[in-house]
């Protein structure tokens, strides 16, 4: 365990004492990164996770002008298992805010083609892994006219399907603002059509006036797209939710879970809002 130095923690308890009342409030209740500082200075992150050491499958990129997108081009990439096989289910995978489809498969972030790799030759079921450009509106519709979940429901789905991917039931799979993303569209889509969802570190939040600033666009827009009080939208469908300790987002997604009527997989862990816990 790492310790931080007595100066060290008293300059960083001055700095948090000394800041607004608000400020305080808003470490405790996990909506600022002051949490994760003190949780990473005080040595509780846990250790980082390892990638796995396997040769990954093949991957196929490309890109696609979008309408949903209101003309911006999306890069993707279909990470195939290391085993021949036809019809293969899919997970799409939602990045996180600033992140981008190579994000998902990059060795130095997530690598998650490795990942899956190593699932397979343990006995799991092959199936793909999917992901796609969503810049950073959170998955939604916004004022512009942009929106990013249509683009991955109305023209995504559909370039996998000519890929030879089965997308009558799919999996989501989705980091920070991509987990966020993940839970509301297989809200959307229903048990019908979503066969699990995983969201790792979601973005949420209780108030508008806590998001971030390019999350929504106005508290109408908050009330429209939140998860909160939705949890019923899942139900039927395999979900799991983890998030780290000191992860900003630990509140809120803490109060989250509490809502689902039966608990979701997954849970809390020593973690920061980082790669290493991902």
């Amino acid at each position: 365990m790492n310790h931080v130095s007595r100066r060290g923690f008293l300059l960083g308890a001055g700095l948090v004492a000394g800041g607004a009342a608000a400020v305080g409030i808003g470490v405790n209740e996990g909506v600022l990164p002051g949490r994760s500082w003190v949780y990473r200075e005080l040595g509780h992150d846990g250790p980082d996770g390892a990638v796995p050491r396997t040769t990954p499958g093949r991957t196929v990129s490309g890109g696609f002008v979008s309408e949903a997108r209101l003309g911006l081009r999306c890069g993707w990439t279909i990470a195939f298992p290391p085993v021949e096989s036809r019809d293969l289910p899919v997970a799409v995978v939602l990045h996180g805010r600033g992140n981008d489809h190579a994000s998902v498969f990059s060795p130095r972030y997530l690598a998650l083609d490795r990942f899956l790799a190593s699932a397979v030759r343990q006995g799991a079921a092959p199936f793909a892994l999917a992901s796609v450009d969503g810049g950073e509106t959170y998955w939604h519709p916004r004022d512009s006219g942009e929106d990013a979940g249509a683009m991955v429901t109305d023209e995504f789905l559909p370039l996998l399907a000519g890929h030879g991917l089965d997308v009558s039931r799919l999996g989501f799979l989705g980091w920070s603002m991509g987990g966020y993303g993940a839970l509301r569209l297989a809200g959307m889509l229903g048990p019908g059509r979503v066969a699990g969802v995983a969201a790792e570190s979601p973005a949420l939040w209780h108030r508008y006036e806590d998001t971030a600033p390019v999350a929504f666009d106005n508290a109408d827009d908050f009330a429209e797209a939140t998860v909160f009080g939705r949890q019923v939208s899942l139900d039927g469908i395999p979900v799991r939710i983890d998030c780290g300790e000191g992860d900003p987002f630990y509140a809120a997604t803490h109060d989250y879970v509490a809502g689902f009527d039966v608990p979701p997989a997954g849970g809390f862990q020593p973690g920061d809002h980082d790669v290493g816990y991902w």
